[in-house]
């Protein structure tokens, strides 16, 4: 019977051992797999045009860096990010080809060309970045709507210096987005496009506004009706200088005021600024000043010290 109990309690033993050992094999075969999976992720970008970096992926257009200074004002205050871009994708995006053309011989309309710019891939994924950091600037998701438009509203103003062949004319090269960025520098069609895409981005209901006799285009973001132009439930953004959302009554130097009834260009469907936007009231506060400079020429003390305020904050350098 002594016997027998021990064969048996050996029996347990060995059994006890050889159930620990597969438990440490079975965990140890566990951690192998995972590092191998993790290793594939890796091991690949996924994308023919992402490159890898160690364990990092990038864009193969991540080439020629450079830092621009990107400022913006909010609420009076001054502030600035920096930012790199690249001339790789500067360089890839300048050999796109400008053209659209359809199987079925159907013309192609303005708001496919503004699409092709605004959606291109390769910029989107350097773009993004800078998304990423007005939102790290900011917490309030209408605070990085107004740090964007100042951002851009902040880009000096200019006209691209290169030309191209259409059609057998010359004429100016239009820039994406991204080339604004780079450049530093853009007319309104290359900066209102710019601004869209962030604004889309941002998961906001966005379009064009473009006066075709006035040759001008702004930006318009989804907004409650009582705050739009027209009533077309999208707020007026001028991004060739700073400016009130929702103000449509600017002066153009060497044309005056914007001709009404704009095209619509729609670019995104979306999210809309909410009620309670103090920049509508400023905006009329700033259109009433105007008038009033206008007809009498100057303005009474307490009107002084209102433009001044607004002048401060939005950085405005008029009336």
């Amino acid at each position: 019977m002594v016997e027998r109990k021990e064969a048996k309690d050996k029996y347990k033993n060995f059994k006890k051992k050889y159930l620990i050992i597969l438990i440490f094999i079975l965990l140890l075969l566990t951690i192998i797999f995972f590092l191998f999976i993790k290793e594939k992720r890796v091991a690949t970008c996924g994308d023919e045009t992402l490159l890898k970096k160690g364990n990092l992926c990038f864009s193969k257009y991540q080439t020629n860096p450079k830092s621009v200074t990107l400022k913006y004002i909010l609420r009076g205050e001054e502030n600035e990010i920096n930012f790199v871009v690249y001339g790789g994708l500067v360089d890839y995006i300048s050999n796109i080809s400008k053209t659209i053309s359809y199987e079925n011989g159907k013309t192609p309309l303005r708001r496919d060309f503004k699409l092709k710019k605004i959606n291109e891939e390769e910029q989107r994924k350097l773009l993004l970045p800078l998304i990423a950091e007005i939102q790290n600037m900011v917490e309030d998701k209408k605070d990085q709507v107004r740090v964007a438009i100042s951002i851009v509203q902040n880009i000096p103003y200019g006209e691209s210096k290169k030309n191209i062949t259409f059609r057998s004319n010359q004429i100016k090269y239009s820039r994406y987005p991204y080339e604004v960025l780079y450049d530093m520098n853009g007319a309104c069609e290359g900066r209102s496009e710019l601004l869209a895409f962030l604004l889309k981005e941002m998961g906001y209901g966005v379009v064009l506004f473009y006066y075709p006799s006035d040759n001008h285009e702004v930006v318009g973001i989804k907004c409650p009706v009582k705050y739009s132009l027209d009533n077309t439930g999208y707020c007026f953004i001028e991004t060739t200088g700073s400016s009130i959302i929702s103000n449509d009554q600017g002066y153009y130097i060497g044309w005056g005021k914007l001709s009404p009834e704009p095209e619509i260009i729609l670019i995104s469907e979306g999210d809309s600024l909410s009620n309670n936007l103090y920049e509508y009231k400023d905006a009329k506060d700033l259109i009433k000043l105007s008038a009033i400079i206008e007809k009498e020429g100057e303005l009474n003390f307490f009107q002084h010290n209102l433009l001044e305020s607004l002048r401060k904050k939005y950085g405005l350098n008029y009336p």
